[in-house]
């Protein structure tokens, strides 16, 4: 692995951690982006990687769009992100959980953790037995907190409908195809709630199985997971691992809008202008899918009080998400840079970077 400040990903980190327990065998990488909002807010990935240094790049990335996120969505928080480097049988372990806890811990409150790909409910109960800057915990009905997919799936929603009316003119969803890809805990919130407004519905997933299961459920049709970004439709939402929106993946789409809750859909930086130049709009993927950070987040700062988070709270800051990205197309146009440069320049400013 090639030291982290040579990576192009690398972003004047405030901190970049290798994580290394013999005993449990936990590899991992904490990186915190910025603390300039609050403390670094992110979830931890516990997912394999054949090249470690895709681990890295991804920590680096992640962190870097969690500060973004964060500001973008007035949080009281900076960005950070963990990694545990998974062997190729995913083996999870108490032990391991538990030793990642205690690198939490040994930061003081630098970074707060949550749910993020691989890791669930329940490991985040197993991290908090180590540490309290956790968040994403259960929590009594009615409060915010516990899962934070249903809320991610919640502003992707509400974004896909304001990207709707942006560029198609349309103020219901009623007819609207979307092809969705990932039909996990959020691709598979996002298309029921798409469904119950009328939507026409594609789905993928690399669980081809489970996108079957949902596309019955919800009268949609299913196709293979690597057929799903040359569907024709309206919308393509792309919810499963990023950096989908390359040369190749560009080239391929059929739609007027993309907007999903991946993260780092884009590649790299030029591809989103490469969009803007097909006539596609594009969501920020950290504006669009920023609802499940916001539950946790009001869970975290609510606990530290002593107090349960105001559901109503979350609520209030996920409708604002189709506000944030009307603004952003708005000074899209108006300057003829694409959207993810605007998204940029504004959350830049924000973390004092700009």
């Amino acid at each position: 692995m090639a030291a982290f400040w040579t990576e192009p990903d690398y972003d004047d980190h405030e901190l970049v951690e290798l994580v290394r327990d013999t005993a449990s065998g936990l590899t991992a990488i904490i990186a915190v982006h910025s603390t300039h909002c609050g403390p670094g807010g992110g979830g931890v990935r516990f997912w394999h990687y054949a090249d470690p240094a895709d681990a890295m790049r991804d920590a680096l990335r992640l962190s870097r769009g969690m500060s973004y996120k964060n500001a973008m969505a007035g949080l009281p928080a900076g960005g950070a992100k963990g990694v545990i480097l998974a062997d190729p049988t995913r083996t999870k372990t108490p032990a391991m959980l538990a030793a990642f806890g205690n690198a939490i811990d040994a930061l003081g409150g630098r970074y707060v953790t949550a749910e993020d790909v691989g890791i669930s409910e329940a490991d985040m109960t197993a991290i908090s037995q180590r540490t309290r800057h956790v968040s994403g915990l259960p929590v009594p009905e009615g409060h915010a907190g516990g899962d934070p997919g249903p809320y991610t799936a919640q502003g992707i929603f509400l974004g896909i409908r304001a990207g709707v009316a942006h560029r198609l003119g349309r103020e219901s969803m009623a007819g609207v195809h979307v092809a969705i890809q990932g039909t996990g805990s959020v691709g598979g919130g996002v298309a029921r709630l798409l469904a119950a407004e009328g939507a026409l519905l594609t789905l993928a997933d690399i669980d081809h199985v489970r996108a079957a299961a949902l596309a019955d459920e919800l009268g949609g049709e299913v196709v293979a997971h690597d057929a799903i970004m040359a569907v024709p439709c309206d919308v393509f939402s792309p919810n499963a691992l990023g950096a989908i929106l390359d040369e190749s993946g560009i080239a391929a789409l059929r739609c007027a809008v993309v907007a999903g809750g991946a993260n780092n859909q884009l590649a790299r930086a030029h591809h989103g202008a490469m969009l803007a130049a097909r006539g596609i709009l594009y969501a920020p993927d950290y504006v669009i899918n920023a609802g499940g950070i916001i539950n946790v987040t009001v869970e975290y700062v609510a606990r530290q009080r002593g107090e349960h988070g105001s559901l109503e709270e979350v609520n209030r800051l996920i409708g604002e998400i189709p506000d944030r990205l009307r603004a952003i197309w708005q000074e899209s146009e108006s300057t003829c840079e694409s959207p993810d440069v605007i998204a940029d320049r504004m959350a830049r400013r924000l973390i004092g970077r700009g």
